[in-house]
């Protein structure tokens, strides 16, 4: 798949915002662990998503009632949707002055078409030295579910069935989209979060 980056500007896939808020003193100490001893930031960068997919639990899987939206909440509580992950893993890397993006698909809620469709949120990363953007998925694994931190060849958390209404969406947002986060501050808990996500991009303006 082409991908398709939103904003032409590669700075834009470095500013802080609301949900991405690395400048967080406890996102700031977390990236200060992954620096460590090494100046190769594509090994920070592969330990921030190593951590983001094993250490941050999803909220679904463990059936919490919690909603986490900004990198700073989903840190302290240790636990977010595909999306709070996202915007954890987009908040490390930028704060190490790595580009990073946001991207989506389209998936069944349930495996099946009459269970509904909802966004799925992950993330894309700049590197020039290894060709520019890939894509990669903090979602969290479990059974029938793994998702790896490669360049060359993708291994999401979902394989897309165009058979069954999925969508690989190309697109890299520099912003998560506004209609993800509004689901997210409009939702009492998380089991009315599962029902009010976005089933679809429906506006794909440069964000």
């Amino acid at each position: 798949m082409k991908l398709i980056v939103c904003s032409s500007e590669l700075s834009t896939y470095l500013e802080e915002s609301d949900p991405i808020n690395f400048q967080h003193p406890q996102i700031l100490k977390k990236v200060k662990e992954f620096q460590g001893d090494s100046n190769s930031k594509f090994e920070w960068a592969e330990q921030a998503f190593h951590f983001v997919r094993d250490e941050i639990q999803h909220s679904f899987d463990k059936e919490s009632t919690v909603i986490t939206i900004s990198a700073s909440e989903t840190f302290e509580k240790k636990e977010g949707i595909c999306f709070a992950k996202s915007h954890l893993l987009a908040a490390f890397l930028r704060a190490m002055e790595i580009p990073a993006g946001f991207c989506y698909q389209r998936v069944t809620r349930k495996g099946t078409p009459e269970s509904g469709y909802a966004l799925h949120g992950f993330n894309a990363v700049y590197f020039e030295e290894y060709g520019g953007w890939f894509r990669v998925d903090p979602r969290g694994n479990k059974p029938g579910i793994s998702s790896e931190f490669s360049v060359n060849q993708e291994k999401l958390a979902y394989p897309i069935r165009q058979e069954l209404g999925e969508i690989d969406y190309p697109y890299i947002f520099s912003k998560p989209l506004e209609e993800v986060v509004f689901s997210m501050r409009c939702s009492k808990d998380c089991n009315e979060l599962f029902f009010n996500r976005p089933e679809a991009i429906h506006n794909k303006s440069t964000v």
